[in-house]
């Protein structure tokens, strides 16, 4: 069955990011499943030829990795958990290549860590480099460096579900497709035969959110929530998402022509800019505010900058030009930005006024903490 909405969404994704999960890609034994892959490869290559671009954030290096070394347990250490994703990393990689060769398409691997996309130069850079690739006619095939990601860091992503989500916002992609071992959010337990599939969402508030199921089991790093933050992040962004099943055979080409496959997640309102959705949707921020009721609302409300006085808690070691959160009293953050201070001052001057910053420091050089130019809303 068709939808209207979801053939004009198709429609116009010219550009479509796509995340399959570990599970889809691998067997019971943990091996890779390359029939699947040539399956892929094919349905990904039918979108090509219909003049769409592709870009494949693929899980399975770790899986693959342990199917290649004959481990049946996922390693516990970073080390070895390091070394299995180096294994299975080409392994993998090498699948989608032949599978790709067949229709004379080209597999390009790209390995990003967090930090990539938290420095601005960098970001441009690897922008740049996936639209080059896309011109080329080549598929870009993206994955956490896992060999050098770690957590303690800060140069992890967590997943490839919240990395596909920063995909798709860095190249402005209409669509993200999440491709899972489940055909969609339900209401309720999906293994329940009284549960039923949610086939649109229109916007992702905490009710969305406890209907997921949070769940780490066997080769697989993240559950439904992590999907759920992952489609956040894109809509906020303006970008449409739709979760399936990747195991559903031609799943992709069902998708484009509109069909109610999956949950589909609204994007929420106009697309933001470039530079904003760096600032509020691809950084880690480095520290946060949190800010009175006033601070609060002048920001929601009346679109003005972050003034000292608003300022009650500064958290985090973070430098000028740092993108840090806004929190409110209650801890919840409503928006991110660029902080004119560092941490240090920011602990000087918190709750003065602006007349009273030069005194502090002997200097000001600017009246703002954050100006409204460089502050993103994300609650």
């Amino acid at each position: 069955m068709t939808d209207l909405v979801r053939q004009e969404i198709a429609a116009t994704a010219d550009t479509i990011v796509v995340k399959i999960g570990t599970r889809p890609l691998t067997g019971d034994d943990g091996l890779l499943d390359e029939a699947r892959i040539a399956l892929l490869a094919s349905e990904i290559n039918a979108l090509l030829d219909a003049g769409r671009r592709v870009v494949l954030v693929s899980s399975g290096a770790v899986g693959a990795g342990m199917g290649q070394l004959g481990l049946k347990n996922r390693p516990g250490d970073v080390a070895h958990l390091q070394a299995v994703a180096a294994v299975g990393q080409s392994y993998l990689v090498q699948t989608y290549n032949r599978a790709l060769r067949v229709h004379n398409r080209h597999a390009a691997q790209v390995l990003l860590t967090a930090d990539d996309l938290d420095e601005r130069t960098r970001y441009l850079n690897v922008r740049n480099t996936l639209v080059s690739l896309l011109e080329m006619g080549a598929v870009p095939i993206v994955n956490e460096n896992d060999t050098v990601s770690v957590d303690e860091l800060l140069t992890t992503f967590g997943d490839n579900d919240h990395l596909a989500a920063l995909v798709t916002n860095l190249l402005r992609a209409p669509l993200l497709v999440i491709l899972s071992d489940v055909d969609g959010l339900y209401d309720g337990d999906p293994a329940d035969p009284g549960s039923q599939r949610i086939e649109l969402v229109k916007k992702i508030d905490s009710g969305t959110m406890q209907l997921a199921q949070a769940h780490v089991a066997g080769l697989s790093k993240g559950g439904m929530a992590s999907k759920l933050r992952a489609a956040r992040i894109a809509t906020a962004g303006g970008e449409n998402v739709i979760i399936a099943s990747g195991k559903t055979p031609g799943v992709l080409g069902r998708i484009v022509a509109g069909e109610t496959v999956g949950t589909l997640f609204l994007a929420q309102g106009s697309t933001i800019t470039a530079r904003k959705r760096w600032i509020g949707l691809t950084v880690q921020p480095r520290g946060y505010l949190v800010l009175d009721d006033g601070a609060r609302r002048a920001i929601e409300t009346s679109g003005r900058s972050l003034l000292a006085i608003g300022v009650t808690e500064t958290v985090g070691d973070f430098a000028k030009g740092d993108v840090v959160a806004l929190r409110d009293r209650l801890g919840q953050e409503f928006a991110r930005g660029l902080t004119n201070y560092t941490a240090d001052e920011l602990r000087r001057i918190q709750g003065l006024r602006t007349e009273q910053i030069a005194a502090e420091l002997g200097h000001c050089p600017y009246e703002e903490l954050i100006h409204r130019d460089n502050l993103v809303l994300t609650g």
